[in-house]
């Protein structure tokens, strides 16, 4: 079945056009032109701020002119990740799409349906003429997945908006109304090189199925930075390990999928042969059930490129094996809601420049900087440098708020069972531009999605259709002033 057959037409047409601009975090230039082209093709008013972000105005269709404007918002960015084994540029390339059953995927690659499908939902509103709906502004924000920035860059009075309405959740019976902050922790050193005493080893992490560094963290999948931790750190004891190269993962806000190491140790077909019968087996048989895609491959290697020392290497080892990845706090407040985590996003290894990143997420501020004190603490302790970065707000729930009950009420009464009310582990934007904007009520929902930030994402044909019929239902019954 192609695309094009799905329903609702209107918003797969605008997905695959969406689909077919390249849109990395931080490279946003080719979207943002193609949504202001987009606004003015429609003949609406379309501003882009001074940080990039799209604003389109759609007057009230008409007898809702007294009804209470609406915010629909979503982001143009989205996580690019891909297989080892596909050979893509996101930079140039769009998407490239297939229908799987009743889902939409991509081919080796992220689908973009977070947040594109809330982005081609947002299209379809101000391209139909049938559809009644309040006063809208659209809001395109800019960099979610890496910075928030189109949201922190976001000045107050650029909106008029009573409600808004974000487009950017992945659970069909689910309105969000909380979200928790985040933090970018950075770890960095620089080393001197000398001589690999020993013979080269390759340790090779992968097959894992990645995922949601929020929404999926409490999962227990696997994480290819603290899995290679592992077994570096059981060649402590024995050998003496040289680092050559460390490259693991990819994206702070991506569950890391592989890792390689290179590394020289004293006795290689030892040290292959013991890690290979035992932690080896240990960490397949752990991870059997949840990531039965996990390949470890510990093997004799070559290299040219010099090493750490013996001593600066194992100080990077304990730090690897000593970053906290993972829940660090669950809710006491709200049921089965992670309140704070930490994902060990990226180690990078190379000419003797260590950096680590790490994404600490938590809903209460004070428990965000715990988590990230911690990872400061112990990096320090082996003389790294650590920096904070990117700090932004979460979202406090606000349960009794009108645009909730209401949502409530139709989720009932169309769908004949109560929807789920819940604040999630993810970075939203609604707790940044609420900052600027406190007397806005505020709630997010959107199709169910599956495998975001990983090749594996994919977007649920039938959810999409019944967000489509829900989020129509709601424009139609928005309050009076």
């Amino acid at each position: 079945m192609e695309l094009s057959n799905i329903e609702p037409h209107i918003i797969w047409k605008n997905f695959s056009k969406l689909n077919a601009v390249p849109r990395p975090s931080k490279k946003e230039e080719k979207v943002i032109a193609f949504i202001k082209g987009f606004g003015e093709s429609l003949g609406l008013p379309t501003t882009v701020d001074e940080v990039g972000n799209v604003i389109i105005k759609k007057p009230a269709t008409a007898g809702m002119e007294n009804r209470k404007s609406i915010v629909l918002q979503s982001h143009l960015d989205m996580v690019c990740q891909k297989n080892s084994d596909v050979n893509f540029d996101f930079d140039t390339e769009g998407i490239k799409m297939e229908v799987d059953g009743d889902w939409v995927r991509a081919k080796g690659t992220t689908l973009g349906a977070d947040n594109g499908l809330g982005v081609a939902t947002i299209m379809s509103i101000l391209e139909s003429s049938d559809i009644p709906h309040p006063d809208l502004e659209a809001l395109f924000t800019i960099d979610e997945e890496t910075g928030m920035t189109g949201a922190l860059g976001l000045k107050p009075g650029q909106l008029t908006g009573q409600i808004l309405l974000n487009l950017d959740t992945e659970e069909d019976d689910e309105i969000d109304i909380g979200c928790a902050g985040g933090i970018d922790v950075t770890i960095t050193q620089n080393y001197e090189l000398e001589a690999a005493k020993g013979q080269i080893v390759r340790i090779e992490i992968k097959g894992l199925q990645g995922g949601h560094s929020g929404m999926d963290i409490h999962k227990g999948f696997g994480n290819s930075n603290i899995i290679l931790g592992r077994l570096l750190y059981s060649g402590l004891a024995k050998e003496n390990v040289q680092l050559i190269s460390i490259d693991g993962g990819g994206l702070r806000n991506a569950i890391p999928r592989e890792a390689v190491a290179i590394i020289s140790v004293r006795n290689a077909n030892e040290f292959i042969e013991e890690l290979t019968n035992g932690l080896k087996k240990e960490i397949l048989e752990e991870f059997a059930t949840v990531e039965p895609g996990l390949q470890i491959n510990i093997e004799n290697s070559t290299s040219s490129d010099k090493a750490l020392s013996e001593e600066d290497s194992k100080k990077v080892i304990l730090v690897l094996k000593s970053l906290h990845n993972g829940v660090y706090r669950m809710s006491p407040d709200v049921k089965d809601l992670v309140e704070t985590s930490n994902n060990v996003a990226r180690v990078e290894l190379k000419g003797g420049n260590l950096k680590i990143l790490n994404l600490s997420r938590s809903s209460v501020d004070s428990t965000k900087y715990a988590v990230a004190e911690q990872l400061k603490s112990v990096s320090e302790l082996a003389g790294m440098q650590v920096e904070f970065s990117g700090s932004y707000p979460g979202w406090k729930p606000k349960p009794g708020s009108e645009i909730v009950q209401l949502m409530e009420k139709i989720y009932t009464e169309k769908f004949t069972e109560k929807p789920h009310v819940v604040a999630c582990h993810a970075g939203l934007e609604c707790g940044i531009i609420g900052a600027n904007y406190p007397e806005m009520e505020m709630v997010s929902f959107g199709p169910t999605i599956r495998g975001a930030h990983s090749p594996d994402e994919k977007a649920n044909i039938p959810s999409t259709q019944k967000f489509w019929s829900f989020l129509k239902e709601i424009l139609a019954n928005i309050p009076q002033k």
